[in-house]
């Protein structure tokens, strides 16, 4: 088996499902928001920031994610953030991506909700205008700050909805956070018709995900990683084909797992749990979507039909309209005409 190149790579097309808002600033747009605002111990050179995004631990990443958080303090910081997230994403062939956004922590700022939605749906609109790139939204409750900050979370999501917003997500730290007094909220969101998108069993185990299973509802699993130490998770997560969305590197950065050698994915996919590779904060943990491709064509010995394969599951269990989902589908199948569907 021959992995594809790098370039084969980077011209595939793409769908990303599991990638943080603020977390997908690079070092150039994190550098320019830190010379907005110079009380920051945020560095304002894009090297510099670079270096800044070295973690001892998943503790010291929530330390230096909430400082580039903090850098977003105005309804025009968010819309460029947005904006320009979405221009660097073209530049790996990202057709489609759902971004988790933090509402809240934007509101604690001195955002208004209603300027967020604004900021991002402008940014939204002139992405696809300007890229050709589909945007769409998960709005999450940062688990660390309790029910306040869910309760403002579903309000914004059920009160605003802007026209981006497909699901509803948690994240933040998940040890002392437990999943079940969320459960409220995401009744609220699901009979609002969206999607539940919960993080779980990245730092914690199984009974993580069955909590966010069985009380959230949950649709898809952010990482999900522990589920391979339940046998009968994994079962159920075949039978009921719950994709789980595997970001590899961010697993080794944040010390959920030991390393690259370590992550349960091949035993996940060999089981037959549907996965996605996706990148979640990529320029923090030094990685990109078309390394996370890399990474996956080598833990999993796929070849070029293997890699398009894994790329149509990721548009398969998005929630993407049928003709968004049809669009790219076509663009992966003339990119790779051999790959398995496009046999088919």
């Amino acid at each position: 088996m021959n992995r594809p190149t790098d370039a084969w790579i980077a011209a595939l097309p793409k769908a990303e499902l599991h990638v943080h808002h603020v977390g997908s600033a690079s070092p150039r747009i994190v550098a320019e928001l830190a010379l907005r605002h110079g009380d920051t111990p945020v560095p304002k050179e894009p090297n510099a920031v670079s270096d800044y995004f070295q973690f001892t631990d998943f503790a010291h990443f929530v330390v230096v994610y909430l400082s580039v958080v903090d850098l977003v303090r105005t309804s025009d910081d968010v819309r460029m953030l947005t904006y320009e997230i979405a221009r660097d994403m073209t530049t790996q062939s990202v057709r489609y991506a759902e971004l988790t956004c933090t509402p809240y922590t934007s509101l604690v700022a001195g955002v208004a909700p209603e300027a967020f939605c604004e900021a991002i749906e402008d940014a939204r609109v002139g992405a696809e205008r300007d890229f050709g790139i589909v945007l769409r939204w998960c709005f999450d409750i940062p688990g660390e700050s309790g029910i306040p900050a869910a309760d403002e979370t579903i309000r914004i999501a059920t009160e605003l909805k802007p026209d981006g917003l497909v699901s509803f997500g948690l994240g933040g730290p998940e040890i002392g956070v437990a999943r079940p007094q969320f459960g409220p909220h995401f009744d609220r969101a699901r009979a609002a018709g969206l999607h539940s998108v919960p993080h779980a069993g990245e730092t914690t185990g199984p009974e993580t995900i069955w909590d966010a299973l069985r009380v959230l509802g949950a649709e898809r699993i952010g990482h999900g990683i522990s589920a391979i130490e339940d046998p009968r998770l994994v079962d159920h997560l075949v039978e009921r084909q719950i994709p789980l969305e595997m970001c590899p590197t961010s697993n080794v950065a944040t010390r959920a797992v030991s390393s690259l050698d370590q992550h349960p994915i091949k035993q996940l996919v060999a089981a037959g749990v549907v996965v996605s590779v996706n990148s979640d904060d990529p320029p923090m943990f030094g990685t990109s979507l078309n390394q996370e491709y890399a990474v996956a064509a080598d833990l999993l010995g796929l070849d070029e039909r293997g890699l398009a394969a894994l790329a149509d599951t990721a548009v398969d269990v998005s929630f993407a309209d049928a003709a968004t989902k049809r669009r790219i589908a076509d663009e992966i199948d003339a990119y790779c005409p051999t790959h398995p569907r496009a046999e088919g």
